[in-house]
């Protein structure tokens, strides 16, 4: 008996020995080599039957119906003159799409991606249990492809927020969707890389600072949820790297931190209340970090400061190198868009620069991206949808020969910018009216009860138009 107590103990001790985490690393100075010992916890080997237990009930089928209109060619000579029979005629035709979506509140609060239900008509969604519901669109977010549905339910299974800037590169997540409508599918991966941006092609006001991983996601997994080992919500599946449109080893997610910034914004406030921090930047490159004799190439070095902005109020200056927000450490200007998004107009925040080679710890104060249309600024242009506008100069006049007009001479995130507005461009009509002052511009706006429609001219002298919805 004492013999089997003695053993009993002794393979206990080895057991619990081997399950701590330790690394050790052991140098040979004669030969230069290094030899590293790694004991893990049990928790930290891959086991997710908990997290993708846990999780699945609260991932949520997305069916979206959306109505499109078709021009049908006509079918002969006749048809093209006559019209009869009305071949040549607009067709409608429903179009009918698929996605994920996660439950964030047992009230029936949704997250998805803005992609997944741009142009819906109608969302249907669908539990792990086969329950349906008809949600309705509470906001979206084109910026950060967020978006989030609201289902009349109480009681919901939910998947709670985790951390996602403490996430590690090689730790093990779970995707959680339903891709090819193959509904609550798992799959599981490690994190790839943080803080990754794809190219932008369109032009649009994007931020990205993906999570990339290797767990498969596929057509179908968009708003689904990405979830560690604990079964926190650590991402939102969006995006996959492929030449085939199928999942080939890349697939990216849009961190939760960032995911609940934009979620509970959306649900106070029906709209991104989004801070700015007013700053160009670049990557560090060898050039930079010679010049400046930096002794890493972490940081971005920032380019210009907008005169006024949230940075040149708290001191920050052109030629600086930022290297972190609060506590987080910069490396990449998608770490900097990461950081700043995940503060509000308003917020404070204590941003480390390197100036003539040392360390400078400012405080600064995140300004909104656009402000209330008709707010008058320090150097007297008028906010107007993100935009800053002002009575066109004599000069410009001159030079463009016009006799009166707006000029944009600002453009941030907003309407004005998605409709396709220039810095420069010369506002002449809104909805048919001549303007001449910005006050002009905000009294055709006030009586604007659907749409605004603006002409004028290009800074070239091109005429020039768009519009927008109000």
């Amino acid at each position: 008996m004492l013999s089997a107590l003695a053993g009993g103990l002794t393979a206990y001790a080895v057991v619990k020995s081997m399950t701590t985490d330790e690394i050790t690393v052991i140098q040979n100075e004669d030969q230069g080599a290094r030899f590293r010992t790694v004991s893990l916890a049990q928790d930290n080997w891959p086991d997710f039957t908990y997290a993708a237990e846990s999780a699945v009930d609260a991932v949520v089928y997305v069916k979206v119906t959306s109505t499109q209109t078709t021009q049908q060619a006509p079918n002969s000579i006749f048809d093209y003159f006559f019209g009869f029979p009305p071949s040549g005629a607009p067709q409608q035709r429903e179009r009918v799409g698929s996605g994920s979506g996660v439950i964030i509140r047992e009230d029936g609060y949704i997250v998805t991606n803005n992609h997944v239900i741009e142009g819906a008509t109608k969302i249907e969604v669908t539990l792990n249990n086969n329950q349906k519901y008809a949600a309705t669109l509470v906001g979206t977010d084109p910026a950060t492809d967020v978006a989030l549905l609201k289902v009349d339910a109480t009681g919901l299974p939910v998947i709670p927020f985790g951390d996602s800037d403490k996430l590690r590169l090689g730790e093990w997540v779970i995707a959680i969707g339903s891709p090819y409508d193959l509904r609550s599918t798992i799959t599981a991966g490690i994190v790839s890389a943080k803080g990754r941006s794809m190219p932008n092609y369109t032009g649009e006001f994007k931020i990205e600072s993906f999570i990339q991983t290797d767990a498969a996601v596929n057509p179908g997994n968009s708003g689904g949820a990405l979830v560690d080992k604990a079964g926190n919500l650590v991402g939102i599946n969006t995006a996959i790297v492929s030449q085939t449109g199928s999942y080939t080893g890349y697939s990216f997610a849009v961190p939760s931190n960032i995911v609940k910034k934009i979620a509970y914004d959306l649900m106070d406030f029906g709209s991104v209340k989004r801070a700015v921090l007013g700053i160009s930047m670049q990557p560090i490159d060898d050039k930079i970090a010679d010049d400046l004799k930096l002794s890493s190439r972490n940081g971005v070095y920032i380019r210009e400061v907008s005169k006024s902005g949230a940075a040149d109020v708290a001191g920050m200056k052109a030629g600086d190198v930022l290297i972190a927000i609060d506590s987080t450490m910069i490396t990449t200007p998608a770490s900097v868009q990461e950081a700043v998004s995940r503060f509000s107009p308003g917020d404070k925040a204590a941003v480390t620069v390197i100036r003539d080679g040392k360390e400078k710890v400012l405080e600064v104060t995140f300004k909104g991206t656009s402000q209330e249309n008709g707010t008058v600024t320090d150097e007297g242009t008028v906010a107007f949808y993100g935009s800053s506008i002002k009575e066109a100069s004599k000069e410009t006049l001159e030079k463009l020969g016009l006799k009166g007009g707006v000029e944009v001479v600002e453009l941030g995130p907003g309407k004005m910018m998605e409709a396709g507005a220039t810095e420069g461009f010369i506002i002449l009509y809104v909805n048919d009216h001549p303007v001449k002052t910005p006050q002009d511009v905000i009294d055709v706006v006030k009586k604007s009860k659907r749409t605004i429609f603006i002409e004028g001219v290009t800074p070239s002298g091109r005429t020039g138009y768009f519009g927008f919805g109000v």
